[in-house]
């Protein structure tokens, strides 16, 4: 049998992947349980005592964690009382050590320290579609932490997402076709939408940048008026590198025009033509992804989203390869940052 036979064996098995409740009773001095009883994620951990310092439980429990976190995809940590950022980075290293640089970015983000970022700095009024943090990147954290430090008045969930379950939605044939077309990505920068490619790649040398894609396989060409066109042929499904999964993992969906809100979407479509878009997809032979095609990958993801209102010290730790995550409008003022860990090559998975 070939890999690529052991591959797609594995994708089709996908949907007898299932998992049960665990509590965390190896420890008594926090308490776990599932926060909808209907859904598998985010399993909470609360203190079951007073006092817990959750930065030392978690030094002393990160096996515990990782298990968890293998089998739900999503831990939050809720009444720890951690009010700053200097504690949310303590217990971001407690748990997986140093935190990663935002590089290659798609997304605005204000920093906050050193490598503790603002979630993405959208309007108030647009919500942000699931997707999987870098998942059209050469290189992407395995981790992602959210710390609540100030819930919106009304709205401003981060939903997230079973990869695994979003797999089991998508039509089999729709998997093959990717598996063997992969997607392309294109990107477009310093048009005035967007984020101008100097913040993409956080440097203001072209030579930098072009070293960066050449070492990664991502064709570059400079455009008038020192803006650049970068054109990336991607995976479509990467190996988990604990449970050895084949997941769905990929910005097809996300980067694609169509998956923009409509007003974002129209004022774009009116002010580029196609090829200037800021970010879009094709197939990886560079044919369009059909329309109806992206209507049912959307469909996948947005039936398996499950949204909480956020509390303020909340840690949400996401295994970023099994769950996606997305965002909802709000009113009011919202501050939840982000720290990002664990980085994987996707040339290695």
């Amino acid at each position: 049998m070939t890999d690529r036979e052991g591959d797609d064996r594995t994708i089709r098995s996908m949907g007898a992947v299932r998992r049960k409740a665990v509590s965390v009773s190896q420890d008594a001095v926090v308490k776990a349980s599932l926060l909808q009883p209907d859904k598998t994620l985010p399993l909470v951990i609360q203190p079951a005592v007073k006092g817990v310092d959750l930065i030392i439980w978690a030094k002393n429990n990160r096996e515990l964690i990782e298990s968890q976190l293998v089998q739900h995809g999503a831990l939050l940590f809720r009444n720890f009382n951690l009010t700053t950022v200097p504690e949310f980075e303590q217990f971001v290293e407690a748990v997986s050590g140093e935190l990663l640089e935002y590089r290659y970015r798609a997304s605005p983000r204000s920093q906050v320290s050193d490598r503790v970022y603002t979630s993405t700095d959208y309007p108030a009024d647009q919500s942000i579609f699931p997707h999987n943090e870098h998942a059209y990147s050469p290189a992407f954290p395995l981790k992602i932490y959210f710390f609540c430090m100030t819930p919106a008045q009304q709205g401003g969930e981060t939903p997230i997402g079973d990869t695994r379950r979003v797999l089991d939605r998508i039509d089999p044939q729709i998997r093959e076709r990717f598996i063997h077309k992969k997607v392309l990505y294109v990107r477009n920068y310093g048009d005035g939408f967007g984020l101008p490619w100097q913040t993409v790649f956080q440097t203001t040398d072209k030579t930098v940048v072009e070293e960066y894609c050449r070492a990664h396989g991502i064709e570059f060409e400079w455009k008038d008026g020192d803006r650049l066109r970068t054109r990336q042929v991607g995976p479509i499904f990467v190996r988990h590198p604990r449970t050895g999964e084949m997941i769905w993992f990929n910005h097809a969906t996300f980067f694609h025009v169509s998956t923009l809100e409509p007003a974002v979407r129209d004022a774009l479509l009116a002010e580029f033509n196609e090829e200037n878009l800021p970010n879009n997809t094709y197939y990886g032979d560079g044919s369009p992804i059909e329309p109806a095609l992206l209507e049912q990958l959307r469909a996948a993801y947005l039936q398996e989203m499950v949204a909480f209102p956020w509390e303020q010290g909340d840690i949400l730790l996401l295994d970023n390869m099994l769950v996606v995550h997305a965002r909802r409008p709000f009113v009011g003022p919202r501050k939840v940052v982000v720290g990002m860990a664990e980085p994987i090559s996707s040339r290695d998975v």
